[in-house]
């Protein structure tokens, strides 16, 4: 192993050129596993020298406590993806997820990183038992429950539920998980013996927080088995009603999937209605936010004046800039209109 390079060296753009040229069909597959891994490390450098013989592409987090993973598969290789995934001892027997739409750009390298925690929560050890989430819901049985005027819980960010969520969903105003779990906690305080629905988009956060809320008292709490992702496919396959309305969000370069044709957020420039997410065109900045494509077009991929002003620069000018300390945005709510009207 130790001949194998273990990180992938080409750039963006190189990227980009060489999966256009593929011949193949790719799928987005995403998965999850609470597992106690000894060697963290070992593991990560043997799944990426497997994988990256394989072709395939993604993110993927290793973490002593397991693995959470999104990747794009070549689809005459997924067998033999699936065969080396069964062959590895700490996370063999996954559920794979299927993305539900085709794209070979969905991600443009394969990065597998070593992690403290596959989900950052901000939890004590004694605030939680993973071992006892809460129960996982078929699509029908989510329905049934549903139906049946349960408390349904968004464990997404703010950016992911703005355009899109379950009818009827809380959908707290938070930027990370960590700030989620225990707002959760406050809003729910008074239902601990109600039904409580969490959903996420892949069923990794709901694992943690329904233990979490178990852990605090909360006596009836399920989760969405295999998040959305899941969801939407079974209720195709099955022929049931999807409640859910807009779009996905997922983390890889397509920043959404649509699941209705409903459009249930507006564009941060200019008010319209739109739901298509962008990263601002100033690397320096590279604030994720809602964009139309009039205003796509009128700002240049940008958020602010100040950042239009910057992808002007020449590309040294633009490098030194990033070499700066600081950050221009996070992922935090900005008012882009007032930005424009200055």
């Amino acid at each position: 192993m130790s001949n194998v390079e273990l990180h992938n060296k080409l750039n963006r753009a190189a990227a980009k050129k060489k999966i256009s040229k593929e011949l193949f069909n790719r799928t987005v597959l995403s998965f999850y596993k609470y597992v106690i891994i000894a060697e963290p490390r070992f593991l990560r450098n043997y799944l990426f020298s497997g994988w990256k013989a394989l072709g395939v592409l993604g993110r993927i987090y290793v973490a002593k406590e397991g693995i959470n993973a999104q990747v794009s598969v070549p689809d005459h290789h997924l067998k033999n993806f699936r065969d080396f995934v069964d062959s590895v001892s700490y996370i063999k027997d996954l559920a794979f997820k299927a993305g539900l739409e085709k794209n070979n750009l969905s991600f443009l390298k394969l990065t597998v990183k070593v992690k403290s925690q596959i989900v950052a929560d901000g939890l004590e050890a004694k605030e939680y038992d993973v071992t006892n989430p809460g129960k996982h819901l078929s699509a029908k049985e989510w329905n049934q429950l549903t139906e049946s005027g349960s408390i349904i819980v968004d464990m997404r960010n703010h950016y992911e539920s703005e355009v899109g969520h379950f009818d009827g969903a809380i959908l707290p105003e938070t930027e990370t998980f960590k700030e989620e779990l225990p707002l959760v906690k406050k809003l729910l305080k008074g239902n601990e013996k109600d039904n409580v629905l969490l959903y996420c988009t892949g069923g990794i956060r709901c694992e943690k927080a329904s233990a979490y809320l178990k852990h605090s008292g909360f006596k009836n709490v399920h989760q969405l088995s295999g998040g959305i992702v899941k969801y939407t496919n079974e209720t195709k396959e099955l022929g049931l009603k999807n409640y859910f309305k807009g779009k996905n969000f997922v983390f890889d370069n397509r920043l959404g999937e649509r699941i209705s044709e409903d459009i249930l957020s507006n564009c941060h420039q200019c008010g319209g209605v739109s739901d298509d997410h962008t990263n601002c065109q100033n690397l320096n900045c590279n604030l994720l936010f809602i964009q139309c494509n009039k205003c796509k077009v009128a700002y240049n991929n940008c958020c602010s004046p100040n950042c239009i002003n910057v992808v002007k620069l020449p590309l040294e000018e633009q490098k030194k800039l990033r070499r700066k300390k600081g950050v221009f945005h996070s992922h935090k709510k900005v008012n882009l209109m007032l930005a424009f009207k200055k």
